[in-house]
């Protein structure tokens, strides 16, 4: 067989669906990879069940539908404090995924070199790597999960394009300051450099935090690329719908890696969720409390069975330190790979393991969703706690 391209060899298929694959053949509970067991809104389904039969079903506008970006330019408009141009400043994708690949794309040269926070979502250091850039890691450092901006600095004297941040963070749920965001947003002007953000959890931010878009920033939208994806907010994970928003130099060269990628993302679905598009405010209201409420309750119950977490203030994922497992006869030596494996089989819970998300050796880490019904989260809880009576 001919040899095959140097660039798969140095990075794995997704630990995160790798990890729902093993649960699904176990029949664990999976709080591994991130998407709830619940229905979209139901205005959704009801379009979806009428467009089934009336369509739209051929190819959309390559980027986007018309009515799908205006109603994204009205709501991500809102978000940046910007009137948005769906014409020019908005290319739909299928999925944040691609939006992401489809960014890094369009402004990365090989050999070019790219700013990840670690820990980070695992597509991050692949994308680099299929755009041809080299990743520079910034740590993120528990507990709290801060980082050091003269580290920004030095990787934007080394020539770094662009800094991603994913903000509410996944897999640790940090969600930067305004403060924080001004800090990269000036260093990024100061060097002539792209932010490439990840907002799909804008909505799922908890008090006292409040999300910021870079992009609103003063004088920060023409450096700033906005990745962002229906998933998480409509519970719609299996549509796929992403986006990018920027400048319209910049979306203009998206569009036609996007084309080249997907052609573009399904019709049907475009139409149905340009109605979640279209909610009230209220609808992301809700969200929050629903969102708020399950993670005090899930909380609550790892605190109850004694299990190490941190508290995330955004997303709906949390870190768990298994630290003690660790130092127990039986586990000693394992690492998390393997502690999540036995999870799976043992406890019936599927977590992730956190060395996936880190460029440092961290192995005492794992990521759990509560993105569940109040139900599920009970079954969770009551395995859980099996495990947690052997640290008594």
């Amino acid at each position: 067989m001919p040899k095959l391209s140097d660039r798969v060899q140095t990075f794995t298929d997704s630990v995160i669906r790798r990890m729902t694959r093993i649960s699904d053949a176990h029949g664990a509970i999976n709080l591994s990879q991130g998407f709830p067991d619940f229905d979209p809104p139901r205005p959704m389904l009801d379009t979806l069940a009428r467009v089934a039969y009336e369509g739209p079903h051929q190819y959309p506008i390559t980027f986007g539908a018309e009515n799908f970006r205006q109603a994204l330019a009205r709501k991500q408009g809102r978000a940046l404090g910007r009137t948005i141009d769906p014409e020019t400043e908005i290319v739909v994708t299928c999925g944040g995924t691609e939006a992401m690949m489809c960014a890094m794309m369009t402004i990365c040269n090989p050999g070019d070199k790219v700013m990840v926070f670690s820990p980070f979502y695992e597509n991050y250091s692949a994308d680099a790597i299929l755009s041809g850039a080299q990743p520079i890691f910034i740590p993120l450092v528990p507990p709290t999960f801060d980082f050091d901006i003269n580290l920004i600095e030095d990787g934007f004297r080394q020539g770094a394009k662009a800094i991603i941040v994913c903000n509410p963070s996944n897999p640790c749920g940090k969600v930067f300051t305004r403060e924080e965001l001004e800090a990269i947003g000036k260093l990024a002007l100061k060097y002539d450099a792209f932010v490439v953000t990840d907002e799909v959890y804008e909505h799922m931010v908890y008090a006292p935090n409040t999300h910021t878009c870079m992009a609103s920033l003063p004088g920060m939208y023409n450096n700033t690329i906005t990745c962002n994806s229906l998933s998480k907010t409509y519970s719609i994970t299996g549509w796929r719908l992403g986006y990018l928003v920027g400048p319209a130099e910049v979306i203009e060269n998206a569009k036609k890696v996007h084309d080249f990628l997907t052609v573009g993302a399904a019709s049907p679905l475009q139409e149905a969720a340009t109605v979640g598009l279209n909610f009230p405010q209220s609808y992301y209201d809700e969200l929050l409390v629903t969102y708020t409420e399950k993670r005090k309750y899930f909380l609550d119950g790892l605190d109850k069975i004694g299990l190490k977490h941190n508290v995330p203030q955004g997303t709906y994922f949390v870190m768990l330190d298994i630290s003690d497992f660790l130092e127990l006869p039986q586990f000693k030596g394992w690492t998390d790979m393997e502690f999540c494996e036995w999870m799976i089989i043992n406890i019936g819970v599927a977590a992730v393991p956190g060395s996936s998300f880190f460029r440092e050796e961290v192995n005492h880490l794992i990521r759990l969703h509560f993105a569940r019904e109040k139900s599920t989260l009970d079954e969770a809880l009551a395995r859980l706690a099996k495990m947690g009576a052997l640290l008594k």
